[in-house]
Order: C-alpha cells, then sequence, then structure tokens
C-alpha cells in the first residue's frame, strides 16, 4: 500500500477497505467485539485515547496486542500498581560507565500503550502518563524527549473491587476521547471463543497497515469537508449536557440537564464528536459524514464528561439513558 493517492477520495476508499481488512484480521482472534473494534481504531485514525472499562477476563490486553499485530506497531504493557512510580513509566536518567548521565526510555515509548488498571497507581504516576497522552512528549531533567508517533494510549478500569484504587479526576477523564464499557460475550460468541481457544492451534495475523498509512489517514480524517448543520448539531448537543446555560444569547438550557445533570461537558467534546463522525463517515465508505455518524460516537465521547446530580442517581438514571435523551 502507498501513501501517495491522487485525491483525498481516493484516500478515503483506501481508508474504508483498510478497515474492512483490519476487521477481518482482527476477527481471527477476538469475537464478537465488532463495537469495541470500530471505537478503537477510530480513536487511532483520530490521534485519541481510549479508556477502557471492564471486568476480567473478556481478553482487554489480548485485544489491543491484536490490533497492534494488523497495525505494525509497537505495543507495551504497563501494570498499574499502588507503588508504581513516575520514572517507571517516563524512564530515568542513570550513569554510564563513563560517568556521563544517559536517559534509559521507559515503556511509554512504544507506539500502543496498555495502561492496565489506570486507577490501582497514585495520582502522580497517573498524570506521568496524562502529560505524555497530551503533549506526545517526556521531559527528563529538562530535556524533551519526543514519543513515537503514532502513539495511542488504551487505559483500562476494572468496574469491581473499587477498594485502594484512584479515581481519575473529571479533567483527567476529559483527555480521552472514548470511554468504552466491554460487556460480557453473548452465549454463541462465547461458545466460539472457547473452541478457539482450546486447541493448540493458533491464527497467523497479517500486517494490513503501518505507521506511515496510519499518519496520513490521521490527517485524512482531519481534512474531510463537513457541513455547517451537522458541526452545529454536535455543539448542539454538548450544549444541552449543561445545567443552567444559555445557548447563542438565550436561555435554552434542556430540561434534562437541569434536572439529573451536575455538571456537563466541556469544548472537548464538541471536537471529539466531529472528529469521530468524519472518521466514522471514512470507515463505513462515505467522504463527509451527517448527523448520524455524530450520534454513532456521541455516548461513548460523552459518558465520562457528564456528572449526575443526586436526583438522577436517586431515580437510578444512569448516564446512558440521559445521553439518549438529549440525543
Amino acid at each position: 500500500m502507498t501513501t501517495k493517492f491522487n485525491s483525498d477520495v481516493e484516500a478515503a476508499q483506501a481508508l474504508s477497505d483498510s478497515y474492512k481488512k483490519l476487521n477481518s484480521e482482527i476477527s481471527k482472534i477476538i469475537i464478537g467485539q465488532e463495537e469495541v473494534v470500530r471505537l478503537l481504531l477510530t480513536a487511532i485514525f483520530c490521534q485519541g485515547h481510549c479508556l477502557l472499562i471492564g471486568v476480567p477476563g473478556l481478553a482487554k490486553t489480548l485485544l489491543i496486542q491484536t490490533i497492534s499485530k494488523v497495525l505494525d506497531l509497537n505495543f507495551n504493557r504497563i501494570q498499574f500498581t499502588p507503588d508504581l512510580m513516575p520514572s517507571d513509566i517516563l524512564g530515568s536518567e542513570t550513569l554510564d560507565k563513563d560517568r556521563n548521565f544517559r536517559f534509559i526510555k521507559g515503556p511509554v515509548f512504544a507506539n500502543i500503550i496498555l495502561a492496565d488498571e489506570i486507577n490501582r497507581t497514585p495520582p502522580k504516576t497517573q498524570a506521568a502518563l496524562l502529560e505524555s497522552m497530551q503533549e506526545y512528549s517526556v521531559t527528563i531533567a529538562g530535556q524533551v524527549h519526543q514519543l513515537d508517533r503514532p502513539f495511542f494510549v488504551l487505559a483500562t478500569q476494572n468496574p469491581i473491587e473499587q477498594e485502594g484504587t484512584y479515581p481519575l479526576p473529571e479533567a483527567q477523564l476529559d483527555r480521552f476521547m472514548f470511554n468504552i464499557w466491554l460487556d460480557y460475550p453473548s452465549y454463541q460468541s462465547e461458545v466460539e471463543i472457547v473452541k478457539s481457544t482450546t486447541t493448540d492451534t493458533r491464527p497467523t495475523l497479517s500486517k494490513i497497515i503501518g505507521n506511515e498509512e496510519i499518519m496520513y489517514f490521521q490527517h485524512l480524517v482531519r481534512r474531510v469537508p463537513i457541513a455547517d448543520n451537522v458541526v452545529e448539531y454536535a455543539v448542539k448537543l454538548v450544549h444541552k449536557t449543561r445545567p443552567n446555560r444559555e445557548m447563542g444569547g438565550q436561555q435554552t438550557t434542556n430540561p434534562l440537564a437541569t434536572n439529573y445533570l451536575e455538571w456537563g461537558a466541556g469544548p472537548r467534546a464538541s471536537q471529539y464528536l466531529v472528529l469521530g463522525a468524519k472518521c466514522n463517515a471514512l470507515l463505513n465508505g462515505k467522504y463527509s459524514p451527517d448527523i448520524e455518524d455524530i450520534k454513532a460516537v456521541a455516548v461513548p465521547i460523552l459518558r465520562h464528561r457528564i456528572v449526575r446530580n443526586f436526583k438522577a442517581e436517586a431515580e437510578g438514571m444512569t448516564v446512558e439513558q440521559i445521553i439518549k435523551q438529549l440525543l
């Protein structure tokens, strides 16, 4: 595959074709998680990061390893524990045999990082990784070290056993493009999983695209044209999550937000809605996104950016129910 296309339309078709091949290849290992795979690939092509929440044993590590193989990217897994230090992630300076300081790179210097159970480590270590996500660089002893590109972080959290954990604050959650819930597989999917994982044969994965193509497609996503009414729909949707706020100089706050939300989403949500819609359109063979593409990415983008109030919790209103009503 080449990154030299005659037009962006031709490149868009190449991305759509590559996405189908990626899905086909990933499905050799990962069974029944098509929506999760779609969102992860969307985040990678949008230069975003993901927070994945699911109980143990749902193949979160295997999923991200498989994606790194078919994308031909370097992969590192970091197990977050209470005693993990920032230098264990970023790296540190050491004295070599000539008594000169030399920087030893940490595991963050890879294309894809699996931050396993990020809520198990103290805020200081969490912040070290989140700085890398935002700046794409690491600063040690005043020296700036650029991270490898493309750079993608998939952080996982276990929704059970919350004792002794350090929940990410809302400001840090906002740096993740998607908050993805990984559910149990269906009965039929689990039957296929058990059959495929209890034999002595392992499928061979092919590399579909590499660094150059991924970075080209990342820039392509940002060049995709989008109609003003679609952008306005995204911004209005985000404004609807903000209780007691004006929109366009008028008091048009959605009653749902006023009744059930303590705090709404910020401008980064609007940006990610537009980027996610552009990428979703390309993956589905369209060159320009519409409102349905906004809706396709709205729940995982808004899920971790709005805070329910006491009334919502008392009445059992979930974040997903609120978002779907706002849509």
